[in-house]
């Protein structure tokens, strides 16, 4: 079965197991929208360089043994109107096209405390006024 299709759950099993990694699970995770994105525009900014080095963090996390929040090197992605430091945040928007947010909105600090991998930014309704993703200046 493909990581992928795995639940955060049973991912956190295996990371805690050491059965994979968590680099290796971003990895997975980067060949899969790769292999997509091209039809499904999910995202608008991909954070792989970031994913990586956060994945290699809760790698040596999961070395040392200790007890870890169950969200620990799984990947994630947020919507574009979500501040993370240093990552683009257009809100789906061109006016914000090259807004890189100068500090972590709160959701993402406490994402942060628990060690989650970011991929990406996924696309939305531009400054989310709608709810199906019809109205995004990146499509």
């Amino acid at each position: 079965m493909p990581l992928y299709e795995l639940t955060a759950h049973e991912l956190h099993e295996k990371l805690k197991q050491g059965e994979i990694t968590s680099v290796e699970l971003t990895k997975s995770v980067f060949d899969r929208i790769r292999s997509v994105e091209e039809k499904i525009k999910a995202y608008i900014t991909l954070t792989e360089e970031l994913a990586m080095e956060q994945a290699t963090k809760a790698d040596e996390l999961f070395k040392k043994g200790d007890e870890l929040p169950p969200l620990t090197g799984i990947p994630f992605a947020i919507k574009d109107l979500i501040c993370a430091k240093g990552v683009l945040t257009t809100c789906a928007s061109k006016i914000l096209g090259n807004f890189v947010s100068p500090y972590d909105a709160t959701v993402m600090q406490r994402l942060h405390n628990h060690h989650i991998v970011m991929v990406g930014k996924t696309n939305m309704d531009e400054f989310a006024m709608g709810s199906s993703t019809e109205n995004s200046s990146y499509f």
